[in-house]
């Protein structure tokens, strides 16, 4: 596993921490293998019951790491679509505290998981936009269905803050717990989970997903190839360039 990703199991669940606090746990090319490696794990070990997903400090994710996804070879197949294909396709219960910020993947794979519980403080953030991209993880076909078209479109063009309430709100969270209480209260929501019979509760998530799944994949497809198009194209460039120059991107000349 990357040392950037802890992976422990314990009372039947796999759990997942992102764990590269000092960069707010954006993430690599090596901890989304890491992490993909680790849901196939707990698919294939009976013993484990439920996956459980989170960050560390004040962090959930900030999303990708944007140097190491600059460097990324062209036409390098992506961990990242790897990752989220393999947690959309989960058979076992997936459970997310989101303890701090969750910006671009770390707000979209929520929609992927069965589960989420955030802090109070946790905030979000769909930025693909304002970087020159567009959504991804199949967030352009999910997000319409859990809240609208006009309130998905306002996320996803304008790319701002929302508050653990709006996600909760919008049907992104389950529920808001105090910043010191999620922790201990969503470890034993998942231990919960592990009591159930654990065929029934299998049999119970791929019939809430089996209306959507082949949606959900080809809408995941079609962003895929559409995200590679527009990060090799000079809006994606710019935005990153700004990024890394500390200043405000230029798009006036597009």
């Amino acid at each position: 596993m990357a040392d950037q990703i802890s992976v422990e199991v314990t009372n039947r669940v796999l759990s997942i921490r992102m764990d590269r606090p000092e960069k707010k746990n954006a993430l690599t090319r090596a901890m989304y293998i890491a992490m993909t490696e680790a849901i196939r794990e707990a698919e294939n070990s009976a013993p484990v019951r439920a996956i459980f997903i989170t960050g560390t400090a004040d962090s959930f994710t900030a999303g990708n790491d944007l140097v190491d996804f600059a460097n990324a070879a062209p036409g390098e197949s992506s961990p990242a679509i790897a990752f989220l294909q393999t947690l959309a396709g989960a058979h076992k219960p997936v459970v997310a505290a989101v303890n701090g910020t969750a910006i671009g993947i770390g707000a979209t794979m929520l929609l992927h998981c069965d589960l989420v519980y955030a802090a109070s403080s946790a905030r979000f953030q769909l930025p693909f936009v304002n970087l020159g991209l567009c959504p991804e993880a199949a967030s352009s076909f999910i997000l319409p269905r859990l809240m609208g078209h006009h309130r998905a479109a306002e996320l996803l063009f304008f790319g701002g803050l929302f508050n653990a309430e709006t996600a909760r709100d919008l049907g992104i969270v389950n529920e808001i717990y105090a910043d010191g209480e999620l922790s201990a209260v969503v470890a034993a929501k998942t231990v919960q989970l592990t009591e159930k019979p654990p065929a029934a509760l299998r049999a119970t998530k791929a019939l809430l997903k089996r209306a959507t799944a082949d949606t959900t994949a080809a809408a995941m497809e079609r962003e895929a190839k559409q995200f590679s198009a527009l990060l090799q194209g000079p809006e994606a460039r710019e935005a990153m360039t700004a990024f890394l120059q500390r200043r405000k991107p230029d798009f006036s000349n597009f």
